[in-house]
């Protein structure tokens, strides 16, 4: 997959993430109104935040990586030349990609027990496996977005097509 193709993929889920986040926001306030109107908040609109907010931010980790807006502790780092920092950029970069693949993993085994389990959420009684899979997309491109970025920094070459720069 190209850097371009990584980026358009990551923008759109990066979309849907806000668009999760939005419908959540929506959710919170159409529960709270009706809690100080009718005293009647929408059933299980705490299950839906937690789920939505997780699918949210799962969503956007590829779109933050892409960004280079995750979070980095340069401050041992500043000082040194282009090519040691290119190195342990490379090198953090490997190590998001692996803890974003695991944990996408982990996500879809999980989500293929709790369905076999029948596991479902208190309130609502929706089906927990729901939730799991649908976090497994988000960090399976984020391990990609990472990997891609380790493997240009480790060839020294430019991250301009996932950056949006030509």
């Amino acid at each position: 997959m190209t850097g371009r193709a990584l980026r358009w993929l990551a923008q759109v889920f990066a979309l849907l993430g806000a668009a999760t986040a939005g419908g959540v926001a929506l959710l919170t306030v159409a529960s709270s109104a009706g809690r100080a109107l009718f005293a009647q908040p929408i059933a299980g609109d705490v299950e839906l935040t937690q789920f939505g907010i997780a699918l949210s931010i799962s969503l956007c980790l590829g779109w933050c990586q892409v960004q280079g807006a995750n979070l980095i502790v340069d401050f041992f780092t500043q000082r040194l030349g282009p090519r040691p920092r290119r190195t342990l950029d490379a090198v953090g970069a490997l190590l998001l990609a692996l803890m974003c693949g695991l944990l996408a993993w982990r996500a879809a085994a999980g989500a293929m027990d709790v369905r076999a389990a029948g596991e479902t959420s208190m309130i609502l009684a929706l089906p927990m496996w729901w939730l799991y899979a649908s976090l497994a997309p988000g960090l399976a491109l984020a391990a990609l977005v990472a990997l891609y970025q380790a493997w240009m920094l480790a060839l020294g070459r430019p991250l301009s097509a996932l950056q949006g720069r030509h």
